[in-house]
């Protein structure tokens, strides 16, 4: 066999396949979001957010003040060429596909919307940290296991989970394009906690073990929820496909529910009620009132009717 021969006819066989999915050609300027730098930019604001745990930084010498100035600029900087790069490129292949024509782009107006989200991204940080000061406090209270706040913070999946959603949900709602997807997938690749940046999650949210926690793009929670490992809150149906981009198609779960691993909660018009608990195992499909506690082992509940 020539070996030269099989390789070039392979290539030949994979250029095809690139230019019939249209996604790769990349013309002279463009860019894609680099995965690496986003993920840079995660572990920088971890230590923002924590600082003295994840860096080289000793708090005992260092200004905190000075410390966060410092940190906040670099964060900024290469954060906002990413932002720059996913709006140029996601508007380049948008009118791609609207008119089969490259769109110009005044550089100007790019960076003005770059900078404004990035700044915007920036502001939020002191709230994002609160938030998730109560959701390590929420760990901390729900789990007996939990030896410290220290204990969390450095070492819990749940908590980083959480954390990455809580960033990525501020640019998903700047409709930054790619970057949010690109920060919780990288965290369900470490934590099999699969976090959609726009889900809305209340505060003090406790995930205990977490994996295979799936928790979908519609999805709203409310405050003081806990969910352990391998909670699904879905859709009933996606056959639809792209005809329900931006239709309610996850479910509601109100303030101070409980659920239990393994339960399956479906549907945009499901709500579960305020004080309610589903028992590991259920399968959910209609909404649930308030102080109700659903198991599929109680056959006088009927969730699904018939």
């Amino acid at each position: 066999m020539d070996v030269k021969m099989k390789i070039s006819e392979t290539a030949i066989k994979l250029e095809s396949n690139y230019k019939a999915q249209g996604i790769f050609e990349i013309g002279i300027g463009e860019k894609l979001p680099k995965r690496t730098e986003v993920i840079d930019i995660i572990n920088e604001v971890r230590r923002v957010i924590f600082p003295g745990y994840f860096g080289n930084e000793n708090t005992a010498y260092v200004s905190l003040g000075n410390f966060a100035g410092n940190s906040l600029a670099g964060i900024y900087e290469r954060l906002f060429k990413q932002i720059r790069i996913a709006i140029m490129y996601q508007s380049k292949q948008s009118t791609k596909t609207a008119n089969d024509a490259v769109s110009v782009l005044k550089q100007e107006s790019v960076d003005d919307t770059a900078e404004e989200k990035a700044l915007a991204f920036i502001d939020s940080l002191p709230n994002i940290q609160q938030m998730i000061f109560k959701d390590v406090e929420a760990e901390l209270m729900g789990d007996p296991a939990a030896g410290s706040k220290e204990d969390i913070i450095f070492s819990y999946p749940g908590i980083y989970a959480i954390y990455v959603y809580r960033i990525a949900h501020v640019l998903y709602e700047l409709k930054v394009p790619f970057i949010p997807r690109i920060m919780t997938e990288h965290a369900h690749s470490k934590t099999g906690i699969d976090i959609n940046p726009g889900a809305v999650i209340g505060e003090y949210f406790f995930i205990d073990h977490g994996t295979g926690i799936v928790i979908g793009e519609t999805t709203m929670i409310g405050n003081h929820v806990k969910l352990y490992q391998g909670v699904t809150l879905g859709a009933l149906s996606t056959m639809k496909g792209q005809e329900l981009s931006g239709v309610k198609r996850h479910p509601t779960i109100e303030d101070y529910v409980v659920i239990y691993a393994n339960a399956t909660i479906l549907g945009g018009e499901t709500v579960i009620g305020k004080n309610s608990v589903v028992a590991g195992n259920t399968f959910v499909t209609e909404s649930i009132p308030e102080n109700t506690r659903v198991s599929a082992y109680v056959p006088e509940l009927k969730i699904r009717k018939r």
